[in-house]
């Protein structure tokens, strides 16, 4: 079976890697908390319905810049593992390109092994993230 997806970007297929040599649940929930806390402060007046992800259980904003042609994320949450994905995201994300990012296919979740240690809840919160990033990427190519 040979995918059509396009390849990984290097900076999201590190991402993958680093979750892929974990091999079990508790080793992911220990990466996604240090991910979490290497993200950035979030502005509180960014905290905003236009920055908020739907469909999370979790209070989760995400907001882009781009520089240069280039989408630089930032993200948070009230919730030390989902802050760990937002992390996980803005880490695998930033630096790309508006098209690079919205060629990325979700598929790339499975890989990180997390989907399967993640509740149902946390794992469609996951998904939407990744939307809300891909939606904010899509924002710069109708400017």
């Amino acid at each position: 079976m040979t995918s059509t997806a396009a390849p990984l970007p290097n900076s999201l297929a590190r991402v993958v890697q680093r979750f892929q040599r974990l091999s079990n649940p508790k080793q992911r929930y220990e990466q996604l908390v240090w991910y979490a806390k290497r993200l950035k402060e979030f502005p509180e007046g960014d905290k905003v319905p236009e920055n908020k992800v739907p469909g999370c259980v979790s209070q989760v904003y995400i907001t882009a810049g781009l520089d240069q042609g280039k989408v630089w994320y930032q993200g948070d949450s009230d919730s030390a593992l989902v802050k760990g994905l937002v992390a996980l995201l803005v880490e695998g994300l930033s630096g790309l390109s508006p098209e690079e990012i919205l060629q990325v296919s979700p598929e790339f979740i499975k890989d990180t092994g997390l989907n399967a240690s993640l509740t149902p809840s946390r794992s469609n919160g996951f998904y939407n993230i990744f939307q809300k990033m891909k939606e904010k990427a899509l924002q710069f190519l109708s400017k």
